[in-house]
């Protein structure tokens, strides 16, 4: 396995031990009376994300070599992730989960700078993991369309917390 296939399939089984992970969190909330909001918009993050990694393996030879100062900038940007993954720590999900009774949001980590932490993270992603192999097309045209869903999902979830944001940690 080349260096590229290997990183690649690395990316994959994170991506898949998050989807695990912040289902196991979803039903969490769900059970305790947490309720969905836009989920219409869910599959087709879904399908951007792995059309993203689709992509990446079919154009991707496996011979390419590895801009690793991307590579470094994309191990970065998983510190980035674990922060804001420990700092939600049980409400950590995929999805825009809001709970009764106004329950005051996270502004530990990261949301003490910024209201989208995890937004940032997959941005750089969407532009990074490309250039590691030379993918500028890639990068760019995964950037734009990952941009039109984000800030359609953004506008979902601002507006869904947007009452808890009133209530003081």
């Amino acid at each position: 396995m080349s260096n590229a296939q290997l990183i690649l399939a690395l990316i994959v089984f994170q991506r898949i031990a998050e989807a695990v992970h912040g289902r196991i969190n979803a039903n969490r909330l769900l059970a305790a009376g947490g309720q969905e909001v836009g989920a219409g918009h869910y599959p087709l993050i879904v399908i951007l994300h792995v059309g993203f990694l689709a992509c990446l393996f079919g154009a991707v030879p496996p011979e390419t070599p590895i801009d690793w100062r991307f590579f470094w900038v994309f191990i970065g940007l998983q510190g980035l992730r674990a922060w804001v993954m420990v700092s939600l720590g049980r409400y950590w999900t995929t999805r825009v989960i809001t709970l009764p009774d106004h329950v005051p949001l996270v502004r530990r980590g990261p949301y003490r700078y910024l209201r989208h932490p995890n937004y940032l993270v997959v941005i750089g992603e969407f532009a990074v993991i490309p250039m590691m192999f030379g993918a500028g097309r890639i990068a760019v045209a995964f950037s734009v369309l990952n941009a039109v869903l984000l800030a359609w999902r953004i506008r979902v979830e601002d507006r869904a917390l947007a009452e808890r944001r009133r209530v003081t940690a």
